[in-house]
Formats: C-alpha cells, structure tokens, sequence
C-alpha cells in the first residue's frame, strides 16, 4: 500500500467526512445508551499539518485552514460546521499547536462518552504504530477538569493492526446492539476497493441490519460513481418490512466532475441515518461550499 493520508490530511474532502461523522455521533449520543464506533481503515489519528508531508501537498490550506480563516457569518455556523471547528480547536488548544488537525479516531473520542465503545483498526504498522500514540496523547493531555473522563473513554477503546474489513464478523453484532461502522477507505485499486466495500456492507447489514454506516467515496468521473452507488444499493440486503435500506447521499464537489485523473469532489453514503442527519445536512453542506469553493467551479448534493 503506497497510499498516506499524511499527504492529504485537512484536505476538502477531510472536512466534508469529518463533519459528516461528527454529525452522526452526536446523534447517537442522544440516547443515553451507549454504542460502538468501528473504524475499519483508522489511519495515525493525528496529523501535523506543518509536516513535511502536509506542506508537500497544501491540501490543508484549501480545507479545514480556509474554513478556519473565513469569519463567521452574521447568524453563525449551521451546527455541523461549528461543531467541528470546536473540536479542532479544542485540540489544538490542548496541544499546544496550532497545526495540529484530528483523524477520524480523534474526532471520534473528543465526542464520545464514557458508556461508548471504540474499535480502530489500522492495517499498517506503522501507522498502528502513530494511532496508539494518538489515542494516548490524548487522555495525557486533557485538562485537569475533563481528564477523568478522558480516561473513561480511552480506556474502552481497542485498536488492532488487521485487515478492517475481515474483522467486521469479530466486532458485529456488539453487545449495545447499538452501532456506527465508519469505513473510509483509499481506493488505491478503484475496482478492487469497490467491490471491497460492497461486501463490507453487505457484511455489516447482515449482522446487525439496524447499524448506523457511513462511507466515504472519492468522487472524479459522476457517471462511474452514480453507476457504482447503483450496484452497491442493488447489493445490500433488504429489511423484511421496508423496500430498501434507508440511505442519505451528501456530495462536495470543488471540480466539475467528469473526469477520471484528479480528485473533483467527495461523498459520504449514510446508511440508516439517524433522525434529522438530512435536515442538519442541508444547512452546513451548502454553507461549506460556499467557503471551500470560492469560485463556484463545483457543485454539492443531497439526496
């Protein structure tokens, strides 16, 4: 694997699933009952955005540092956005940098809850490696008035070097019988990773058909995309008393998207999304790219 998120951390696309993820735990922490977060490609967790790696690409400066930069509007963020800029402030507030920016794993625990559960696989060694160095970072660097609580959630989190995907059975159906199952992977092989993640999800239907999964896609030509989104819904078991599994599309496109050689856009699939994740959607994603895409060469979509 030849992929490193380090090169694209921060990026447009970044700030799209983050938020979007974001969204969803919040929504699951309206019940008092706890749940589990299964990442299946987790990445280091942390990122320097003055790394080398970050300052090669300058991905970051036209995703989460433009939003950082732009001035609130008069009526404020929708709550998406703002949400997410509190927690990427808040860490690095509490580390003390000003390039740091969270992963998915990160994110994740700066918003759960003690009654939560947390798998994070990560198939790399080295980057396994990053991630529990991460995840402890994290409780050590708490403030005194959080840090019990930290703790609470970090302790209940479990991270592995494995393969997400075979992983899936060991992990589903949790205990909770409560579950969001984030799967981001890097499409280095298009075909292969497709098909990957249509048997994830099927995997995932099938042993707790209620789960809460949130996929993220790289969006370059829309005819393969919408014609994969196709196959991959004609693939997903049915629930016994609906005609399909309930699904919500948002897409962030900053490129007109019709050609195969860059990334033009992003797209997260939310499957069983929770009450009202539709309705929040339509308030940050326009907001968002309105300040990602400045010369209005994209277009974004809710569906």
């Amino acid at each position: 694997m030849k992929y490193r998120h380090a090169f694209h951390a921060g990026n447009f696309a970044d700030v799209h699933k983050h938020i979007m993820l974001l969204s969803l735990l919040r929504a699951l922490c309206r019940k008092d009952k706890g749940f589990l977060l299964l990442d299946t490609h987790a990445g280091r967790g942390f990122y320097d955005l003055s790394s080398s790696e970050a300052y090669r690409s300058h991905e970051a400066d036209e995703g989460v540092e433009r939003l950082l930069d732009v001035e609130a509007p008069a009526e404020g963020w929708p709550t998406g956005i703002s949400d997410y800029i509190a927690v990427v402030e808040t860490l690095r507030r509490e580390r003390h940098d000003r390039a740091a920016y969270p992963g998915s794993p990160l994110l994740a625990l700066l918003a759960l809850r003690p009654q939560d559960r947390t798998v994070l696989i990560e198939t790399q060694p080295s980057e396994h490696a990053a991630l529990r160095e991460a995840v402890a970072a994290l409780a050590r660097y708490a403030p005194a008035a959080l840090a019990g609580e930290r703790r609470a959630v970090v302790e209940r989190v479990v991270i592995e070097c494995a393969d997400g995907y075979g992983r899936l059975p060991n992990w589903l159906p949790p205990i909770e019988r409560r579950a969001l199952v984030f799967i981001d992977p890097p499409y280095e092989d298009g075909v292969a990773d497709q098909r990957a993640v249509e048997q994830a999800l099927v995997t995932v239907l099938e042993r707790l058909p209620s789960a809460v999964v949130a996929l993220w896609y790289p969006i370059k030509d829309r005819r393969d995309t919408d014609a994969w989104l196709e196959r991959l819904r004609a693939r997903l078991p049915k629930p016994p008393d609906a005609p399909a599994v309930p699904a919500l599309v948002t897409e962030l496109c900053l490129l007109p998207p019709d050609n195969r050689v860059g990334l033009n856009g992003s797209g997260m699939l939310v499957l069983n999304p929770p009450w009202q994740i539709d309705a929040q959607a339509a308030q940050w994603l326009p907001a968002l790219h309105r300040v990602l895409d400045p010369p209005h060469r994209g277009s974004w979509s809710l569906r």
